[in-house]
């Protein structure tokens, strides 16, 4: 495993991060546990949650993965960034969700119980919460900073001017600043890199990307003409119609076939392929990866140890140059 700076912070993390959404649902826990146990032997440090999940779950799931986490995490806190995130609907009331100073207070406290520790090193706004003001979500951050219960604060699924405003506010306020985001990111969607990469170069923040496997259509392992396979994000609960939107088209699938081409030539397994080009860019700190299987890890645990021919990069960037424009006819 190699080790990064955590943008302009003085942190250290693996160049991997452990997303643990798929915990309590689509993975049981003594699975869960496997998963978490290969990640430390591979030599991850970095873990990322949320409040919200597991994935593809209702009001009554909301929570199974942080205590996963959480009891795994016992005895060995110490040894682990943790990450989780809030801003999703927690509760029945109005205010059980959202960037509210009353939600996010309630939620830190709530995701602490959970995960079983008295501080998270990362808080993040899982989205943009355009009902509140951001003063208001900023000035919350920073109580919850000051309180001692985070670490560092970040943002997940913000727009660049959205995020640059955050931050404008935050340094003309004398508040806490973001110091990561979080957005998705994939040979699939390249959109990021007109100006929230740029963006997060020029302010100096970590940059550590959701969906670097599309939902696991970059494995190569789904075919158009089949239906979707069960147990599968495309199949999942209240997920499965977002990532059926986002993927499950003809022009992304005649792309996953020129990846996958390109990456069987290459003598590269397409997961760690897919998982390499993310880590290429140098405006990346650390792909958040999941897995609903322990052995699933092997190939994206891969791609921290192989360097893309210039070639093959150029070849790539190629094939999905349509997908950073974010216009393109479907």
């Amino acid at each position: 495993m190699q080790f990064t700076r955590f943008g302009n912070t003085g942190l250290t993390v693996s160049r991997l991060c452990l997303g643990t959404m798929t915990f309590g649902l689509q993975t049981d826990e003594p699975v869960s546990l496997r998963i978490l146990d290969t990640a430390e032997e591979g030599g991850i440090n970095f873990l990322d949650t949320a409040d919200v999940y597991p994935l593809g779950g209702t009001l009554e799931t909301a929570g199974r993965s942080e205590e996963i986490v959480g009891r795994w995490l016992t005895g060995k806190r110490s040894r682990f960034i943790l990450a989780t995130k809030a801003v999703g609907k927690m509760g029945p009331a109005a205010w059980d969700q959202g960037a509210s100073r009353k939600h996010l207070l309630d939620a830190i406290d709530a995701s602490l119980r959970r995960l079983k520790t008295d501080y998270v090193d990362l808080y993040q706004l899982h989205a943009d919460d355009p009902q509140t003001p951001l003063d208001e979500t900023l000035e919350a951050l920073d109580s919850i900073v000051r309180a001692g219960k985070a670490r560092y604060i970040g943002a997940s699924n913000f727009l660049a001017y959205r995020l640059a405003r955050a931050l404008g506010r935050s340094e003309v306020r004398g508040l806490a600043r973001l110091a990561s985001i979080q957005p998705r990111y994939s040979l699939l969607f390249r959109e990021i890199e007109r100006e929230l990469l740029p963006l997060a170069h020029e302010e100096g923040l970590a940059v550590i990307p959701y969906n670097p496997l599309a939902g696991g259509l970059l494995t190569g392992k789904h075919k158009l003409e089949s239906a979707p396979s069960h147990g599968t994000r495309f199949t999942l609960g209240t997920a499965a119609e977002t990532y059926q939107k986002r993927y499950w088209h003809e022009r992304e699938f005649r792309t996953v076939n020129a990846v996958v081409g390109a990456a069987n030539e290459a003598g590269i397994a397409p997961t760690t392929l897919a998982v390499a080009w993310v880590l290429a860019n140098p405006v990346i700190t650390a792909p958040i990866i999941g897995a609903s299987r322990p052995d699933q890890l092997s190939a994206t645990l891969a791609a921290v140890d192989v360097r893309i021919p210039d070639t093959l990069k150029r070849r790539l960037d190629e094939i999905t140059a349509e997908y950073r424009r974010g216009d393109a006819p479907r």
